[in-house]
């Protein structure tokens, strides 16, 4: 079994002893694994040695939550709340599935610029209607794996009509517009349950970095026997339950409108908040809704960036983690945020949330930042105990970056100028367990330039299409717009200033 020493580091193990605090020290890696931690450690004469003296050893980065389905999207949208957004990047009206060579071209091209940018970890609920297809799965993990990365992967699952998971929209569409949006019949608890069981069967476990992960889109637009379904293997496989819950206001209008109550609270009498439970956003949740998700043990996927580009607002982190919940950082996807390094969050969760509130005791520490990006994100995941901090029995996932670097230079404080300076220009080489897959700038896994030039050819067609599918979409526009504007007008109670992210 092959020896890796990383001798001389300055580490941040993000562990319980150490949390960001550095401290000197080497890194022995005995195959996938972390085999000691310690100072003048001894490797094997055939190991291969990282000087790492002026270097940061740091866990490699967890994006909680992304959708590789909009790789192609990026830098397309802007000045679009979610509602309208969705219009587009997940039209209405759709073309046939993108082709199987595309569909793997857009997840490799994500991994790629991850494992680039730090991240070894990602969440990935990717979009692929009509339907959910064994094959096309397959291709998205075949993807993860020719890249090297560690993932969660699943296809969104709902079976609730597009028009009936929003509020009002019935009845100020036009019958014949309506009408043409027929989907056809909706997908059974059963049939997904079939699918989710042939996914565990076939690519659980892949090359030991990846998982299935079961992914019931949002409560509005799954039926309760579908989501009670998904809760079942979730709990049965130890995998996330991934949902999206309460991004914008027009969602917390949802559940009042269409069940009387909040989301959060119609998924607890569901019995939907579990340990397993991870949810994107939480922007819009109550008093009463935190603190029924900190009884829970449920996990938040903090999308600071791209809340802020569609406008949804700044979720409650301080509340939420004074209550208990755990927090990771999600990019979402690249239409939503237009990058996808977890560094980029990592900065904006820290201003953001100090312009949120004037009690400057509340605002965000680096520290705790830091923490989501790594250990908090992995326990978004159910990942903790294979990576998110460096610990012996660990899984190698790490990052070294130099610190003679601009973001470094001169020296205060580590945690401070990860999450305020670094934006991934010093990550020097990465390594997901224990195979270095990134060193010297260059991934080891993958031909960038290959890769770049493929997309190149093949793209430009795919965009021509999906431009005119935003055309053929155009016309839900102005409902659409009206549906929004009805909501936020709407007065409703949070028992807090919603503003007030802290």
């Amino acid at each position: 079994m092959s020896e890796i020493l990383i001798r001389n580091g300055t580490i941040v193990a993000m562990d319980r002893a150490h949390g960001a605090t550095p401290f000197a020290a080497d890194i022995l890696i005995e195959g996938t694994e972390i085999r000691s931690i310690g100072s003048g450690l001894a490797a094997r004469p055939d190991a291969q040695i990282i000087e790492a003296r002026g270097k940061l050893v740091l866990p490699g980065l967890v994006n909680a939550h992304t959708h590789s389905s909009e790789t192609f999207l990026r830098g397309r949208y802007e000045r679009m709340p979610l509602e309208l957004w969705l219009l587009y990047a997940y039209s209405l009206l759709m073309n046939d599935p993108i082709g199987e060579r595309l569909l793997y071209l857009r997840s490799l091209l994500l991994a790629m610029e991850s494992l680039r940018n730090g991240v070894t970890t990602l969440c990935d609920d990717f979009f692929d209607p009509p339907r959910h297809d064994l094959d096309r799965l397959a291709t998205v993990f075949r993807a993860y794996d020719d890249a090297g990365i560690r993932a969660n992967v699943s296809s969104a699952a709902m079976n609730v009509h597009t028009l009936d998971a929003l509020p009002f929209v019935r009845d100020i569409m036009p019958s014949a517009m309506q009408d043409l949006l027929d989907f056809g019949p909706p997908m059974s608890a059963g049939a997904y349950a079939d699918y989710c069981r042939a996914a565990f069967s076939s690519l659980h476990g892949m090359s030991g970095r990846l998982q299935f992960m079961i992914a019931p889109s949002a409560p509005q637009r799954c039926t309760p026997d579908l989501m009670a379904a998904c809760m079942e293997l979730a709990v049965e496989r130890h995998v996330p339950f991934h949902t999206h819950v309460l991004e914008t206001k027009t969602q917390a209008v949802t559940g009042l409108v269409h069940h009387g109550r909040s989301l959060i609270a119609y998924m607890h009498d569901l019995g939907l908040l579990k340990r397993n439970t991870t949810i994107a956003h939480s922007v819009w949740v109550s008093d009463k809704d935190i603190e029924l998700m900190g009884e829970a043990g449920v996990s938040v996927a903090h999308n600071a960036v791209s809340n802020l580009k569609l406008g949804a607002g700044i979720a409650p982190i301080r509340r939420l983690l004074d209550a208990g919940v755990t927090i990771g950082l999600g990019t979402d996807g690249v239409s939503s945020n237009d990058t996808s390094r977890i560094f980029d969050v990592m900065r904006v969760a820290g201003l953001v949330h100090s312009a949120a509130g004037p009690d400057y005791e509340k605002w965000l520490r680096a520290d705790e930042i830091l923490t989501m990006a790594t250990i908090g994100g992995a326990k978004t995941a159910m990942l903790e105990q294979v990576t998110g901090s460096l610990e012996v029995g660990k899984s190698a996932d790490l990052l070294v970056l130099d610190m003679r670097n601009y973001p470094f230079v001169p020296l205060n404080d580590v945690a401070k100028h990860l999450v305020y300076s670094e934006n991934g220009s010093s990550v020097e080489a990465v390594m997901v367990a224990g195979r270095i897959v990134m060193q010297g700038g260059r991934l080891t896994t993958v031909d960038e330039q290959a890769v770049f030039d493929e997309i190149s050819e093949l793209v430009p067609a795919y965009l021509a299409e999906h431009a005119e599918l935003e055309r053929r979409n155009a016309i839900f526009e102005p409902v659409l717009a009206e549906v929004h504007r009805m909501a936020t007008a709407m007065d409703i109670s949070l028992n807090r200033y919603q503003g007030d992210a802290v």
